[in-house]
């Protein structure tokens, strides 16, 4: 091969993989270095002899070198499927995990699809909006409200839930603390990684408040467990993501917090990732 003459779409594949790329990450990362829609993975196969231009060889290589370097492919992007609504995302937020999709159909299992008045759902630390959105999306009905701590990542929601045209209200509130309820259902994916974690090297593009959590991991899940009995209606459910050894503990807090149906749904590789408890019914 003439080390001077553009590689192929096939080059390039093979390049990332062989220097430790997923597949899939290389398959998004071509497509947006040559400005195609990034699901269209089909169009590569058909286009795997296409060669690039110096132009589309630049962006390959740069968005090659950030993924190598640790960077999400959604941050490198601008942008990230989920729960089949394509989000904006930057480094302001947590990169949404594909995982995080089960505590959302466990919250829609929850939000019946013809309820006799709309029922109000509550998303704590809301991030890009991914969990709100997707909500809202699946259940139009439903009144939204997501709530971050951080204006920047407040932002992003916006700006997405702009973009799709759905109505999620957007507030600043560190938890529950300026969001006074009721709700019918309160849902988050927190912060839950231990401050000492060794796997938080891999993650220094993210931003960390939105990671770690105290010296276990727990503290935001203990805030939001204690506060969540005074903005749930009766008979409302509370649903955490966490990491994949702490169902044990969240399960023992929400029961000392009086919840009762306390339970935990398995994420995608059979781990226990999201725990979740009613408050009583009164009367």
């Amino acid at each position: 091969m003439d080390p001077h003459a553009s590689p192929s779409v096939a080059q390039c594949l093979q390049q990332a993989v062989r220097q430790g790329l997923a597949r899939v990450d290389a398959q998004i990362l071509l497509l947006f270095a040559l400005a195609r829609p990034l699901h269209d993975r089909a169009w590569l196969l058909a286009h795997d002899t296409d060669q690039l231009t110096e132009a589309q060889q630049h962006n390959w290589g740069q968005a090659l070198q950030r993924r190598l370097q640790g960077e999400p492919v959604a941050y490198i992007t601008g942008r990230k499927d989920f729960f089949g609504l394509t989000l904006h995302v930057d480094a302001r937020v947590l990169d949404p995990r594909p995982d995080t999709e089960i505590l959302v159909e466990w919250a829609l299992e929850r939000l019946p699809t013809a309820p006799e008045q709309p029922l109000r759902v509550l998303d704590l630390g809301t991030g890009s909006g991914a969990v709100a959105l997707a909500i809202q999306h699946q259940r139009p009905a439903a009144q939204v409200t997501a709530v971050d701590a951080s204006t920047d990542a407040l932002a992003v929601a916006r700006a997405n839930a702009q973009r799709l045209n759905l109505p999620v209200r957007c507030m600043l509130s560190h938890w529950m603390g300026a969001v006074p309820g009721p709700f019918d259902l309160i849902l988050s994916n927190p912060p839950y990684v231990a401050e000492a974690d060794p796997h938080l090297a891999a993650l220094t593009h993210e931003p960390r408040q939105a990671l770690t959590s105290g010296a276990d991991g727990l503290q935001d899940i203990r805030q939001i467990i204690a506060q969540a009995p005074s903005r749930l209606a009766p008979g409302g459910w509370l649903l955490l993501e966490h990491g994949w050894d702490q169902a044990l503990p969240v399960q023992a807090l929400l029961r000392e917090a009086g919840f009762v149906q306390v339970q935990s749904r398995k994420d995608l590789a059979g781990m226990d990732r999201c725990t979740g408890g009613q408050r009583h019914s009164e009367g």
